[in-house]
């Protein structure tokens, strides 16, 4: 039975280096995977796939890309299911929306083992990591280039690599994406 599938990939089109959304589909294509598409920028990869194990499928892809890329791309990968959960459980529930963005970090560990107590502001700034539920992490920021503080903050305190996005590009893959 096929499944649909999201890679999230980290940072991809970063630190001079250039994917191009044809490129990344081609690849993801070529190992065997179905009805491969990118949405918005080309870190998010929605596909389908007989029902393999989440970490299987985060391994071929990370090889291919290592392979076809030259250089390691962490990749975290949800159902669209488990996206749907992320949603129900309303992790933003009583933030205020007026200036804030809210985001999920994607980590490759459960959260249960996150070092710090939470809600904490991350340092020199106004944003907050503000819960944790099982393989993702919460985060408001308030504009002024915030929007990238919990990416490195969570990956320093938890010693793993990770990946953020804003809750309105999940809202949106799971309206767009979900059978």
């Amino acid at each position: 039975m096929m499944r649909r599938f999201v890679a999230f990939l980290r940072g991809i089109n970063v630190g001079g280096h250039t994917v191009k959304k044809a490129k990344l589909k081609e690849a993801v294509l070529s190992l065997g995977f179905e009805n491969v598409i990118t949405y918005k920028q080309s870190g998010n990869v929605i596909f389908e796939a007989e029902g393999e194990n989440l970490d299987e499928i985060k391994e071929r892809i990370e090889s291919k890309l290592q392979v076809i890329l030259g250089y390691h791309v962490s990749v975290f990968i949800r159902t669209i299911s488990q996206l749907k959960e992320i949603i129900e459980i309303e992790p933003f529930k009583g933030q205020s929306p007026e200036g804030a963005s809210f985001l999920v970090t994607l980590v490759a560990i459960d959260s249960a083992k996150f070092p710090i107590e939470l809600p904490i502001t991350i340092p020199k700034s106004t944003a907050q990591v503000i819960s944790a539920k099982g393989t993702e992490v919460f985060s408001v920021t308030h504009g002024g280039g915030e929007g990238a503080l919990p990416n490195p903050f969570i990956e320093s305190k938890l010693k793993v690599k990770a990946t953020t996005r804003n809750m309105n590009i999940i809202h949106e893959i799971v309206e767009k994406f979900a059978v």
